[in-house]
């Protein structure tokens, strides 16, 4: 289950309350004053139309880089070049999948982890669990959606949206999964966020075994990438979010529908919640 962000904290706060002060609806809602002063500069149309065209073109070709997708946008009539899609992309958090170590842009001096699972047969839910972040459009923006996916049924055990890249909410993510249950081995790609020693040290503290995808990685990551697909084609590009809380109720609503009423082919028409829950048979 996700949980409430920093972001949306702050957009519970009513700057003009007739009785409540910034100072306390601040502290009622776990947020810092200062924060409440700051006011982005707001993302222009030009961009706003760019990136989602960007999360468009990877949705549908994952393994499109930046090349691929400069040529694309500008078959679309975008005068751009490639440096200026390697940036966007960048504030996206999204490289494209090909075989080949170091994917996903990484700290140099974080610590790298061997790739785990080629070769295994996934066969009981909480043995592996996959992690990693989207883009999820607005009318006026975006958002970032963390997910963590239990490979064996499908069934997502956590999400976090934020507007931000920053790690609080990859780790609030993790939290919350790691509260409902503990996998053997828990799978990311090389970002930043999943070799961040904030990141890496909980999973140790948990008795958890990290993976990390190397080449190959459009084969390592393919049930969080059919995730992605999912979200955005049944519930994202057929709705037009005018705010970040209209994206988090919709996004929440199709997220526990995913889990708890779609019927998956792969799992036999059943839903994943059926499959992650359902009893271990006795051997």
């Amino acid at each position: 289950m996700e949980t409430v962000s920093p972001t949306e904290r702050r957009a519970l706060v009513e700057r003009d309350h007739p009785e409540l002060s910034l100072s306390v609806q601040a502290e009622l809602v776990g947020v810092s004053r200062s924060s409440l002063y700051y006011q982005p500069i707001p993302p222009s149309p030009e961009e706003i139309a760019l990136k989602h065209r960007i999360d468009e073109l990877y949705t549908d070709w994952p393994v499109y880089g930046s090349r691929r997708i400069t040529a694309q946008l500008r078959r679309d009539g975008h005068l751009i070049n490639r440096k200026q899609v390697q940036r966007h992309m960048r504030e996206m958090g999204i490289a494209g999948i090909h075989p080949g170590p170091n994917l996903s842009r990484r700290h140099q001096a974080h610590a790298v982890y061997p790739y785990l699972l080629r070769g295994l047969t996934i066969h009981t839910p909480n043995q592996v669990w996959g992690i990693d972040i989207t883009y999820i459009r607005l009318r006026r923006g975006w958002l970032y959606l963390v997910a963590v996916l239990d490979w064996f049924s499908r069934y997502v055990v956590s999400w976090t949206l934020d507007q931000t890249l920053e790690m609080p909410f990859v780790l609030e993510a993790v939290e919350s999964a790691l509260q409902q249950a503990t996998p053997t081995i828990w799978n990311s790609d090389q970002g930043s966020h999943f070799t961040s020693p904030q990141y890496t040290q909980r999973l140790h503290e948990a008795g958890v075994q990290i993976s990390m995808d190397g080449k190959g990685r459009a084969l390592d990551n393919i049930f969080t990438e059919r995730l992605w697909c999912t979200v955005k084609y049944e519930e994202v590009y057929l709705h037009d979010y005018d705010s970040p809380r209209h994206a988090r109720q919709r996004v929440t609503f199709f997220l526990e529908r995913y889990n708890h009423q779609r019927l998956h082919q792969a799992l036999r028409y059943r839903t994943p919640a059926e499959v992650y829950f359902a009893p271990i048979p006795d051997h």
